[in-house]
């Protein structure tokens, strides 16, 4: 399975406080790094865990701040607010996200031509909407100019539930735009300007050519002074604990400090993903902990990008949602937190409880529990969970739920 970083920045979670767990700031894990992150502590459950190959991972506060597109590093990749857990590993303390600041004459001309179309993203979002508490009520990121009349695509956990989107150029102007529409299944959020952007837009490329070891470039808003040189170190499956699949996700390195939002793009200028993700193992299971970072391959945006653009959403029935955000824990899956008023709230459900069965189907991994749910039926299908509660064995039944009805979009 592949390597991500929790909440906020994997995609967005709207955990919210009570019995679920308060919010703790910036939090770290295997599964990802993200701006607001649950504690998963309580009962015989430590605020850590170990993955299957027995190494620990931190699931505690790190030390970041709500900047350009993610989380740009207060103090490197270092720190624990609570102590209770350290990143990196022993070892890697040296390795933190590298800085980008080249003056454009590396740059291949086709890749210096393509900057112009990164653009910033800003966002706020009203605090009494679920997601203001684990995402913060203004955001800040990037996004890609897709056509000459001001479409941006952008990774979807920064406009999540925003009332308010404006988009900044190149240049420094601040143009207002309005939410276009928001793919969960993929993470791709669409927006677009009131009035046009003066700059040429970005060609879709094919992001299948992109194979270990190739070269590519990773770009924020600001031309080359936010554009970083990388390599694939990887394609791989991503299941994200908050009931998240991609098949086939990009991780690169280095890692890049400013990656919510940002353009993937290859030696001949096209767009070939968009950032989602800082990853404390970008390497893949089994390979030293090297950070690097998630993109979304935007072959994944292809087939849906039409509808997208005219609807906001897709017609396919909605996926079934649970609202559990789920690790695997030393061959176990263990809940983590809970989205309050969600379908696994109101069944009853509980941090560190453990999930074996779906309808009878022993679960092997999170991308199999995710598989099993998904193809239960639309959203509104009722399941059934075999669980596990202080070495105690029971069944739930819980009715599904459309996790798009959970959250607002602009002015919905």
């Amino acid at each position: 399975m592949g390597d991500g970083l929790a909440l906020l920045f994997v995609q967005p979670v709207e955990m919210g406080g009570g019995r679920n767990g308060a919010p703790c700031r910036n939090g770290i894990s295997r599964y990802g790094v993200v701006g607001d992150f649950k504690r998963i502590g309580g009962g015989r459950h430590e605020p850590s865990y170990s993955n299957r190959d027995g190494r620990r991972l931190s699931l505690d506060c790190g030390s970041a701040r709500w900047r350009a597109g993610g989380m740009r590093m207060a103090r490197g990749l270092n720190g624990s607010a609570n102590g209770a857990g350290h990143w990196p590993p022993p070892g890697q303390e040296g390795v933190v996200a590298q800085t980008p600041g080249s003056d454009g004459s590396n740059l291949p001309p086709a890749v210096m031509a393509a900057l112009p179309a990164v653009v910033g993203v800003k966002t706020t979002i009203p605090a009494n909407r679920r997601s203001a508490q684990t995402l913060g009520t203004e955001r800040e990121g990037h996004g890609i100019l897709l056509d000459d009349e001001g479409l941006v695509v952008t990774i979807g956990y920064l406009i999540m539930e925003a009332d308010t989107v404006t988009i900044t150029d190149i240049d420094g102007r601040e143009l207002p735009a309005h939410i276009v529409g928001y793919d969960y299944e993929s993470g791709f959020g669409l927006v677009r300007t009131e009035v046009p952007v003066r700059h040429r837009p970005l060609r879709f490329g094919d992001s299948d050519s992109l194979i270990l070891r190739s070269e590519a470039y990773v770009a924020g808003q600001g031309g080359a002074k936010a554009t970083l040189k990388v390599k694939i170190a990887g394609r791989r499956e991503f299941a994200g604990y908050w009931e998240y699949l991609l098949d086939n996700a990009i991780f690169t390195v280095p890692a890049f400090p400013q990656w919510g939002g940002s353009a993937l793009i290859g030696i001949d200028g096209d767009l070939l993903g968009v950032g989602s993700l800082l990853v404390p193992e970008a390497l893949g299971p089994g390979a030293p902990a090297f950070p690097g970072n998630m993109y979304v391959p935007i072959n994944r945006l292809k087939p849906i990008f039409q509808e997208l653009v005219s609807t906001g959403r897709l017609s396919t029935p909605p996926r079934p949602w649970l609202g559990l955000y789920t690790l695997e824990h030393v061959g176990q899956l263990v809940v983590a937190g809970i989205s309050d008023g969600g379908p696994a709230d109101r069944a009853g459900l509980q941090r560190g409880d453990i999930l074996h069965a779906l309808n009878g189907d022993v679960l092997d991994d999170l991308a199999d529990f995710y598989r099993k749910l998904w193809s239960s039926g639309p959203a509104g299908t009722p399941v059934k969970l075999r669980m596990e509660r202080d070495e105690d064995a029971f069944e739930v039944t819980v009715r599904t739920g459309d996790r798009a009805t959970y959250q607002k979009f602009g002015s919905d």
